[in-house]
C-alpha cells in the first residue's frame, strides 16, 4: 500500500522536469515553430494578424504544469521537440484559431513578414488557394523537412483525416523544390506606423466609453446600496473591448458602409460606396484580394503614376462577386482602388482614385473581355445610357444596372476616331436634380470625365467647363474627340474648350477652333488645339503636347494652320482666346500684323512656308506657338504623341501656345 502509495506521487514531484524540458526546445526551436505556425494558419489573415497569430500558437503550445500527457509524437526528433509541433498543429488546424488573453499584442505598429521576389509572391498566392490541412503539409514538407510517409504520420496525429489527399495538394505548389522561405520569417519583420489620426481618434472614443461606464456604475451603486451588488446592473456593464486599430485590412477588417451613406454625406465619392456583389461575404476570395495587394507580385498591374505599395490607410470593399464566370473583388485605401480578378489569368489591377468626385466616381471597368466592358456603377446613379461619340444625334441607348452592375457593353478608346461609345449617366436627385455627365472607357479602370467649355461670348463673363451633354457638346466631341492629347490609363479628365469661332474666306462658312485637355489623376496633363471646319475639309496635322495649356492655370491660347479654300486660295488661319488683341505673322520675305477685333486672322499666300506666329494679349504680354506651328513638308518630333486620326475627321489640329509672364485669366 505505502509503495503503491509512493509510485503514484513520484510523478507529481518531477512533473516540472518535462515543462522545464519543453520550454528548453520551444526557446531552442522558436524560429522554425514559429515559421511553421505562421505558414499554417488560415491564409485570408493580413500578415500583421498572422505574425501575431503564429507567435501566440507557439507561446501557448508550451504545456502548464498542470496539463495532461501529451500523445506520444511520432518520429526520432526531441520528444519535447515533437510534442511542441504537434501542439502548434493543431491550434492552426483549427477552423478559427483562438484568441487568448495572453496572446502578443502591438499597439500603434503594423508587422510586415518581409518582402521576397517574384517567387515568394507566387507561392504566397497559391498558398492562399490551399486549406489548412494541406498549408500544414506544406510546412511540414519544406519547413520540417519530412519524408511525405513522415509528414502523414504526422497530420494524422494532429488530427487530419485525410493526410494522403492533403500532402498531394501541397505538392502542387511545389513542396519539393525547396523555394527559399525568407519572406515568410514572422521572426524577422519590418515595422511601420498606423493611421495615427484614426488611433488618436479611437483611444479618445475608448477613454470616453470609460469614463462613462465609471460614472454609471458609481451612480447605480450609490444609489442601490447592497441590493446592487446582489441584483443585474444593466446600465453599470463594462463596455466590449474595442477591436485592435492600425491593423491591415484582412477580410475581418474591410470596412464596409451602410448602403444609404451617399444620401446622408457630404462627400461623394468612392468612401460612400457600399460592398455590393454575391460573394461580399466570401472569406477565402477576400482573402486572396487582400493578400494579392499586400504582397505585389508579377501578376499586379499599376497604373502610370500608381504606387504598388500595400493599402496605406483602413481598406474598403465595394464590391465582390462573379462575373462571367470570374470571381471580382474591387478595394479602395482612400487613395487607389484595387481590382483582384481571381484565377490563373487574373491578378490585381491599381490605378489612382484620390479627390474624387460625384462624376469621377460615377463608374469603375469591373471586367474586360475584348472591346467589351461591364461597369459598376456608383449608387447614386440613377439612370445609364450608352452613345456612340461619333454620333450626336443618334439617341442614346439604356443601359440596365441590377445591383450597380451593367451588362457587356461596347468599349473603344474615345482617340482612335472609330466611334467609341461612351457613358451617359444621371445622377439621383438626391446628390443633384438632373445632372447628367458623360464616361469614356480610356482602358484603365476608372473611365475619363468629358467636359465642354462653349464658345466665348465677348459680351458676357467666362465660360467654366459644363457637362458634355448638350447639343453643342456633342457636337463638337464627336468632330474633335479623336484629337484629345492623351487617350491612355490614369486620365481623370478631359475637356474640350472652344476658344474662338472665325468667318472664312471666300464665303467658305465658318470654323471653330478648340483646345482638348486631357488631366490624368497624377496631376499631371497635356494639350492639343484643332480647327474644326466644314464637314468637307479634311485634316492637315495632328499635334499635342504636356504642359499646363488651356487649363485654368494657363488659359491664353493662341494657334494656327494653313488651309485651302473650296477654289483652291491658300490661307495661313490664326486664332486666339478672348484677351487675344493682335495678331503677328511672320515668314521668310513677307509679315502681317494687325489688330483682331474678333480674335481671329486669315492670311492669304500662294504657298505653305516656314512661319512664326504671335499674338499680343490686350495687357501687352506677347505669347507664341511653340515651334512655329505646322509647316509643309516638315516632319513633327512630337506627333507621336497624338494618335494618328482617322482622314475623314474635320479638324486641323495645331499647337497650343505658351506665355510668357503674365497672370492667368478665364478664355
Amino acid at each position: 500500500m505505502t509503495e503503491r502509495t509512493v509510485d503514484s506521487a513520484a510523478p507529481a514531484r518531477g512533473a516540472a522536469r518535462p515543462v522545464v524540458q519543453a520550454e528548453a526546445a520551444l526557446v531552442r526551436h522558436y524560429r522554425r515553430l514559429v515559421r511553421l505556425a505562421y505558414i499554417a494558419l488560415p491564409a485570408d489573415r493580413d500578415r500583421h494578424s498572422r505574425v501575431l497569430a503564429a507567435h501566440s500558437a507557439v507561446q501557448r503550445a508550451l504545456p502548464s504544469r498542470w496539463a495532461r500527457r501529451s500523445d506520444p509524437a511520432p518520429g526520432d526528433e526531441d520528444p519535447a521537440y515533437t510534442a511542441l509541433r504537434l501542439r502548434v498543429l493543431r491550434d492552426g488546424l483549427r477552423p478559427r484559431p483562438a484568441r487568448r488573453l495572453l496572446a502578443p499584442r502591438v499597439w500603434g505598429l503594423r508587422l510586415f513578414t518581409p518582402h521576397g521576389g517574384e517567387q515568394d509572391a507566387a507561392l504566397e498566392h497559391a498558398l492562399a488557394t490551399l486549406d489548412a490541412p494541406a498549408r500544414a503539409a506544406f510546412a511540414l514538407r519544406v519547413v520540417e523537412g519530412l519524408t511525405a510517409p513522415e509528414a502523414a504520420e504526422v497530420l494524422r496525429h494532429a488530427g487530419v483525416e485525410q493526410a494522403e489527399r492533403a500532402l498531394d495538394a501541397a505538392a502542387g505548389v511545389g513542396a519539393a523544390a525547396e523555394p527559399d522561405l525568407s519572406a515568410f520569417d514572422p521572426c524577422a519583420v519590418r515595422v511601420q506606423p498606423t493611421d495615427l489620426l484614426s488611433r488618436r481618434r479611437t483611444l479618445t472614443a475608448v477613454l470616453l466609453v470609460g469614463v462613462l461606464g465609471l460614472t454609471t456604475s458609481a451612480a447605480v451603486l450609490s444609489g442601490t446600496g447592497s441590493r446592487t451588488r446582489t441584483g443585474p446592473v444593466a446600465s453599470g456593464a463594462r463596455p466590449a473591448p474595442a477591436p485592435p486599430v492600425g491593423a491591415e485590412a484582412g477580410p475581418a477588417r474591410l470596412v464596409r458602409v451602410p448602403a444609404d451613406l451617399w444620401q446622408h454625406t457630404a462627400r461623394v465619392d468612392f468612401t460612400a460606396w457600399p460592398a455590393r456583389g454575391d460573394r461580399r461575404e466570401d472569406a477565402a476570395l477576400l482573402g486572396r484580394a487582400t493578400t494579392a495587394w499586400e504582397r505585389p507580385g508579377p501578376q499586379t498591374r499599376a497604373e502610370p503614376g500608381t504606387d504598388t505599395a500595400p493599402p496605406i490607410a483602413p481598406t474598403r470593399l465595394l464590391y465582390a462577386g462573379t462575373v462571367d464566370g470570374v470571381a471580382v473583388v474591387l478595394l479602395y485605401d482612400g487613395q487607389r482602388l484595387a481590382r483582384y480578378t481571381d484565377g490563373r489569368d487574373g491578378g490585381l489591377d491599381l490605378a489612382r482614385a484620390d479627390d474624387s468626385d460625384v462624376t469621377t466616381a460615377g463608374a469603375v471597368v469591373l471586367h474586360r473581355q475584348g472591346t467589351s466592358v461591364r461597369y459598376l456603377l456608383a449608387p447614386w446613379v440613377e439612370a445609364a445610357e450608352t452613345r456612340r461619340i461619333d454620333r450626336p444625334e443618334t439617341p442614346a441607348r439604356p443601359l440596365d444596372h441590377p445591383d450597380g452592375l451593367t451588362p457587356a457593353a461596347p468599349g473603344g478608346v474615345l482617340t482612335d476616331c472609330r466611334g467609341a461609345t461612351v457613358l451617359q449617366l444621371r445622377s439621383s436627385p438626391v446628390v443633384a436634380e438632373k445632372h447628367a455627365f458623360l464616361l469614356a472607357d480610356l482602358g484603365g479602370l476608372v473611365p475619363a470625365h468629358l467636359t465642354y467649355s462653349p464658345p466665348p461670348d465677348h459680351n458676357q463673363p467666362a465660360r467654366s467647363p459644363r457637362e458634355a451633354t448638350g447639343p453643342d457638346a456633342l457636337q463638337a466631341w464627336a468632330r474633335a474627340g479623336c484629337a484629345a492629347p492623351d487617350g491612355t490609363p490614369g486620365v481623370k479628365q478631359l475637356n474640350l474648350w472652344a476658344f474662338a469661332v472665325q468667318t472664312l474666306p471666300q464665303n467658305a462658312g465658318s470654323a471653330s477652333w478648340v483646345c482638348l485637355r486631357a488631366d490624368r489623376w497624377t496631376g499631371e496633363g497635356s494639350a492639343a488645339t484643332a480647327v474644326l471646319l466644314p464637314a468637307a475639309q479634311g485634316p492637315q496635322r495632328t499635334g499635342g503636347g504636356p504642359g499646363r495649356s488651356c487649363s485654368r492655370f494657363e488659359q491664353d491660347t493662341l494657334s494656327w494652320a494653313w488651309w485651302r479654300s473650296p477654289q483652291g486660295t491658300e490661307f495661313l488661319l490664326a486664332a486666339g482666346s478672348r484677351r487675344v488683341a493682335r495678331l503677328t505673322v511672320k515668314g521668310p520675305d513677307w509679315s502681317a500684323d494687325r489688330p483682331v477685333p474678333d480674335h481671329t486672322l486669315a492670311v492669304e499666300r500662294p504657298a505653305r512656308t516656314n512661319v512664326q506666329v504671335e499674338g499680343v494679349l490686350d495687357g501687352g504680354t506677347r505669347i507664341g506657338t511653340p515651334g512655329g506651328g505646322p509647316a509643309r513638308g516638315a516632319a513633327d518630333p512630337r506627333r507621336s504623341l497624338l494618335k494618328q486620326p482617322n482622314r475623314s475627321a474635320p479638324w486641323v489640329s495645331s499647337w497650343p501656345a505658351t506665355r510668357s509672364g503674365a497672370e492667368s485669366v478665364r478664355p
